[in-house]
Formats: structure tokens, C-alpha cells, sequence
């Protein structure tokens, strides 16, 4: 049974970023790079995060800290790997036959490089928790919820989308010199991080809820960014 919640905890996480990364980023090696590099440079962001963590000693045990401090680094090297993109973008045009696509629609670099920050963040925030799902025990036998594993399963993927839902806004502020889009990424970041604190009291309609609710505006208004409109969902639809 420990397996089986393992296996299920797991997909639910990463099931929906594995079929993303499968039919829109692994048929393209330049898509493949551009996701590896914006997980590295997610990776720097904990580093420093880290440091800044073990050298406050009087706030180690602050979580608050810790957290709003991780999520400025993030968009710190959000804002880092959109510097490098956009330099990159004439070494991409002569790398990839498909620079018509991957450079004139910047959209799609800032959709790769959010699910590279997003699926990193969900394999660091998830593979220890779910790795005890294996046994030998579960939870909810005298202490916990048999809930945590699932409801840590559907928290990472909130976050995996989120972050693919910021890298596209946040680019097009960029590129737009919007201010405030770029103070909504932030905002709304610090609130669903901020979100999770509530996970410790155990009561996770409360959060979940919520972020859910974010991550639902975020892509209402991430569709909207990227040039989608009432009048192409129906034209999709009759084209079907």
C-alpha cells in the first residue's frame, strides 16, 4: 500500500509537468538546454538562500525569514535568466531550425525556463517527503494525517504551474518595462509561499484552497498575456 501511495503521490506531482515537458519541450535539444540552464539558475537561488539562512544565526528558526528571503532570490534569478535569454537569442537563431518559433514567439522561452524553475522546485520541495511514502509505515497511525503525502503532492504541482505562469508574465513585464506585472509575479509569489506556513497547524483546506485559487487567476491572466482571447478558445473549438 506504501508503494501504491508512492507511485500515486508522485504522479499527481509530476503527471501533469511530464506530459508538458514530453509534447511541447523534448522533440527540441535547444528547448531541453534552455530548461536544464533555468533549473540551475533556480538552483543558485536556494544556494544563496541557504547562505543567507546559516549565516543569521538569531533567525534559523524563523521560517518567515527564510521564506521571503528564498522567494526574492527566485525572482532575483528569474529576472537573471531572462538577462540571458534575451542576450542569447541570436546564438539560438543559428543553433535551432526552429528559430522562427522559438525566438519571434518569446513566449515560449519564458514557458520553458518557468517549468524548469517550477520542476526543480517541486523535485527539491517533494522527492524527501514522498520518499518516506515507501515505508515501512504511513501516516495517520497515532500521529499526523494520512492526507500530508497527497496534500504535499498537490501543493508542488500548484507551484510547478505557478512557476511556469510567472516566468511568462514576468517576461512579458520585462519586455514591456511593466512594472506592474512584474510587483503581481512578486505579490503573488510571497502570498502562496506565504500560503504554506498553514500546512504546520495541519489544516489544509486553508492553503490549498487559496492556491489553488491563485494558480487559476494566474493562468487566466498568464492566457491572457500571451495574446489568447474568448474569440481563439472558440475558434479552437470549432476547429476540433
Amino acid at each position: 500500500m506504501t508503494v501504491v501511495e508512492f507511485f500515486g503521490c508522485t504522479f499527481v506531482a509530476f503527471g501533469p509537468p511530464l506530459a508538458m515537458f514530453t509534447f511541447t519541450i523534448a522533440h527540441d535539444p535547444v528547448r531541453i538546454i534552455i530548461l536544464i540552464a533555468a533549473a540551475f539558475f533556480w538552483l543558485l537561488s536556494l544556494l544563496l538562500s541557504s547562505l543567507l539562512w546559516f549565516a543569521v544565526v538569531p533567525l534559523r528558526k524563523d521560517l518567515v525569514f527564510g521564506l521571503i528571503f528564498s522567494v526574492l532570490f527566485q525572482e532575483v534569478f528569474r529576472y537573471i535568466i531572462y538577462k540571458v535569454l534575451r542576450r542569447a537569442e541570436g546564438g539560438l537563431m543559428k543553433i535551432t531550425d526552429d528559430h522562427a518559433t522559438l525566438i519571434d514567439n518569446k513566449h515560449i522561452l519564458a514557458y520553458v525556463s518557468g517549468l524548469g524553475f517550477g520542476i526543480i522546485s517541486g523535485a527539491f520541495s517533494l522527492v524527501n517527503v514522498i520518499a518516506d511514502a515507501v515505508g515501512p509505515g504511513t501516516m495517520g497511525l497515532k500521529s499526523g494525517t494520512e492526507m500530508f503525502f497527497l496534500t504535499s503532492s498537490a501543493t508542488s504541482l500548484s507551484f510547478i504551474l505557478l512557476h511556469t505562469f510567472w516566468s511568462v508574465i514576468f517576461f512579458h513585464a520585462c519586455d514591456n518595462d511593466n512594472k506592474v506585472q512584474v510587483a503581481c509575479v512578486v505579490g503573488s509569489h510571497l502570498l502562496a509561499s506565504c500560503l504554506t506556513l498553514l500546512n504546520r497547524y495541519q489544516v489544509y483546506v486553508a492553503s490549498l484552497l487559496p492556491l489553488y485559487g491563485i494558480l487559476a487567476l494566474t493562468a487566466i491572466y498568464t492566457f491572457k498575456v500571451a495574446g489568447g482571447s474568448y474569440a481563439s478558445i472558440k475558434n479552437c473549438i470549432y476547429l476540433k
